[in-house]
């Protein structure tokens, strides 16, 4: 095998990666960022006269220094890390590589940065009333539906951008989420906040679809499933002029993203005092533990307890 990886360039190695991730079902705009980072390694390793295929700890640190001294911020910097792991990943699956490398070097040197200022940053954590002030400022009803939809259901971002109209039953007042390895439960619930701004969505979308799409939320310029640059694009922008993301920071603290709703989504359940193992259960999170194996929720007593717990945000 190592006779067959001698012969093959770094720009084969990136098409074959490229290819690879494509087959992985990658999102393009990943599989994109991905490519970009890797050409960009290999722009400064070629300089010094190194393939992709014969780099070691001291050159990803010295990449790092690099970096550092050309004032790349430290989040970055760590998901540039985070392209280059994906690849050498894939490098040692095909037997190209012997083990990955980054893995290491990220570990020890670039798992700081969520650590530092005041000793540890943690995820923004807003109030009720400032997510009602934030969903509520949101002039585009688009935008509105996919910011209420996270802060009202906790889904993640491809959860979301997966959504088709005929996933949401309107009757029971839930969506049926695609399959991940992510996910254990797919079903999650909406409130009559939730129902009232997604049905005005779904008014105004009727004029942007392409015909034949089915896709729950449309990107204004294809007119097909909006991608996840998309939704993250248009959350921050109205996350930036309420106040509450600074994109100029590298605090994750100063940092409000689809993700935080998240954050929020799960806090605020438990401080109107959910049952934990509900909030797991609307989460979808991985069973970890035995037990839970042999723990059935009733999904009756899951949505009267999600009705009773969820924020109301008072949307218009």
């Amino acid at each position: 095998m190592e006779s067959i990886a001698m012969q093959l360039s770094d720009n084969e190695l990136i098409k074959a990666f490229e290819k690879d991730c494509e087959t992985r079902g990658l999102s393009q705009s990943t599989i994109l960022s991905y490519i970009s980072v890797l050409r960009l390694f290999s722009s400064f390793i070629k300089e010094r006269r190194i393939t992709l295929l014969s780099i070691d700890r001291d050159i990803l640190r010295g990449y790092i220094s690099y970096l550092r001294n050309e004032g790349i911020s430290a989040k970055t910097i760590e998901n540039r890390f985070s392209a280059l792991s994906s690849f050498y990943e894939y490098a040692v699956y095909e037997g190209l590589f012997n083990k990955n490398t980054v893995l290491e070097v990220r570990k020890r040197y670039l798992r700081s940065y969520k650590r530092e200022n005041n000793g540890g940053g943690q995820r923004k954590l807003i109030s009720v009333e400032e997510m009602a002030n934030f969903i509520n400022s949101i002039m585009d009803i688009r935008d509105k539906a996919i910011a209420l939809l996270f802060a009202k259901t906790g889904i993640r971002r491809g959860e979301l951008i997966r959504l088709d109209i005929d996933d949401i039953n309107w009757d029971d007042m839930s969506i049926t989420l695609k399959p991940t390895a992510k996910r254990s439960n797919r079903i999650v619930f909406f409130d009559f906040e939730c129902m009232f701004i997604l049905r005005k969505w779904l008014e105004r979308r009727v004029l942007v679809a392409n015909p034949g799409c089915r896709a729950l939320f449309i990107s204004y310029t294809s007119g097909e499933r909006v991608d996840r640059s998309g939704v993250y694009n248009s959350f921050i922008k109205w996350a930036e002029l309420a106040g509450l993301h600074d994109p100029n920071s590298d605090r994750i603290e100063d940092h409000f993203t689809p993700h935080c709703c998240r954050h929020w989504f799960t806090t605020h359940l438990r401080r109107a005092g959910m049952p934990r193992e509900f909030i797991k259960e609307l989460r979808g999170d991985a069973i970890k533990e035995a037990m839970d194996i042999y723990y059935h929720i009733d999904r009756e007593e899951l949505k009267k307890s999600y009705m009773a717990c969820i924020p109301k945000l008072g949307v218009e």
